[in-house]
Order: structure tokens, then sequence, then C-alpha cells
């Protein structure tokens, strides 16, 4: 029995992902040596949206390049519905933070294009994205080129792209992070209505902690590296959830309780690089 299961509610479904014990190091030996992941333990339950949450350094890229299948030679180990996973997984969606749109491509052809990659005929496959592209609100967009769409629709039609794949999970690397705090948190709300809909299990990673309270049912927090996981946090505010719940008393608690423990965190990140760019002047 791992860790994870050991500590899981009796009752409790059995997670889509399970991460065990997961160790990452770069370089070499001894001074060149960075342990970027440390013993990290975590499981995802159907439907979950948790994110991700620490300094600059603590490991949260790694461990979201790691569970996607982008990096290797890692210890632990990651499962997928309690089945080991080894690279790239048909069932883990990934949408980065840079934006990754074909330009060559409309918007309705964008979201077809994995449907058209499995063989799907044209006529499905275009019916289908177009249930993909109004859930995202897009529709009226399908004919436009990414060059004619804002940084936002961009990345909502990167967001369609990876559900048309019908993902077990969705790996999200601050997807929203270019974009200006306003429209950032109007795309958190509509986020939350693709997630309600399906019932799309989501990681998020993020180093912006309201967006985190906005969108999860948890918040793991990571510590500086090498990074473990420090906390977890249950966000108990009501759903359906809207960025509404951004002016109320709880939201607020939540928010300074996380940076109360991320605080220590991000000072002992800031030294470090200080004392890094000290040493090579």
């Amino acid at each position: 029995m791992s860790q994870s299961t050991a500590l899981r509610e009796v009752g409790a479904p059995d997670p889509i992902l399970s991460v065990a014990g997961v160790s990452k190091s770069f370089g070499g030996e001894g001074k060149d040596r960075v342990v970027a992941l440390d013993d990290v333990w975590l499981d995802v339950l159907p439907g979950e949206f948790v994110s991700i949450i620490g300094p600059s350094g603590c490991g949260k890229t790694t461990l979201f390049n790691v569970v996607a299948g982008l990096l290797d030679g890692y210890d632990g180990s990651i499962e997928i519905d309690g089945h080991p996973i080894d690279g790239v997984h048909h069932d883990i969606g990934v949408v980065f933070q840079e934006e990754s749109t074909f330009p060559w491509r409309t918007t309705l052809e964008n979201v077809a294009f994995p449907l058209e990659v499995d063989g799907v005929p044209r006529a499905e496959r275009e019916a289908r994205a177009r249930e993909l592209i109004r859930l995202v609100g897009l529709d009226g967009f399908e004919d436009h080129y990414p060059a004619q769409l804002s940084g936002g629709m961009k990345q909502r039609t990167a967001v369609a792209r990876t559900l048309a794949y019908e993902p077990r999970l969705m790996l999200l690397d601050e997807p929203f992070g270019a974009l200006d705090e306003q429209t950032r948190m109007l795309l958190g709300d509509k986020l939350l209505e693709i997630q309600a809909a399906l019932k799309q299990t989501m990681l998020l990673i993020t180093h912006n902690i309201a967006e985190a309270v906005q969108l999860s049912d948890r918040v793991v927090i990571m510590t500086f590296r090498p990074g473990k996981i420090k906390k977890t946090l249950a966000i108990d505010l009501p759903r359906p959830r809207t960025s509404e719940i951004i002016s109320t008393p709880a939201f607020g608690q939540y928010v300074g309780q996380i940076w109360s423990e991320l605080r220590e965190e991000a000072a002992r990140g800031l030294q470090t690089t200080e004392a890094s760019r000290a040493g090579k002047k």
C-alpha cells in the first residue's frame, strides 16, 4: 500500500492520478547536483480541481513535466487509474502557458486537430469541435485564425483542443499567466464552467494565490528547493463558484493562510537567487 493510499479516507473513490514518492535531480554530483523534487506524494480524485503553488524554483514545472510524460529519469512512480505510465499518455491532456495554437489553422481546425489525427471522419470531428468551441465561449469565431484572436481567446482555443482528446486528467501550466488580472479572473470563471459541465479532473500549476483559491478544491503548497509538499489545504467554498467569491471574507482568509505558508519559502528562494547572482559577479 502506498503512502497516499494509506492516507486516503475510507470509502473515497480511487484516484485518477497517483504520484508516489517522486524525486528528480539535475546536474552531476556534489555542489553541481540540484534536487528539484524530493519524495513527492499526491493523489488527484475524479472530478477534482487541484492547484499546485509554490515559489520559483520549488519544482512545480518539474512535477508537471514528469506527470505529463515529458521528463524521465526520476525516482518513484506515476499512475493513471492505477496503471503505471512512462512517457506521454493519451489519458493526460496538457495546456501550456505559451500560446500553442497552429497559426495556419482556423479555430475550428485547431480544435478538431486531435480528432483528425485519430482518423475521426470530418463531419463527426467538426461537430464535436463546434460543441467544444461553444463550451469555451468562442462560438462565432470558428473561422477566425489565431492572429485575429486575443490572447485569452487563443488560450481558450488551446483548452478546447485539449478537451477534444477527452483526457481523463487535464494538466494546466499557468494557462492564463500572460494575461492581465481581470481577463485572468474571467477566464477562471469559464474554466470552472467547463470543469463542472464535463466533470473534468484538472491539475493546475500556478504562482497566483487568488487564482488557486478561486478554482480549486484543494491547494497543494510546495517548499522551495528541494521541492516537497509542505501542506495541502482544502478550499471549502461553495460551488458553483465564480470570481464573485473573491470579495468574500472566507476567500481572503484562504489567501492569507496560503501566503503565510508560502512567505518563508518565497523568502528562501529570493535569498538563494540573490546569493547566486552575487557569486557570479
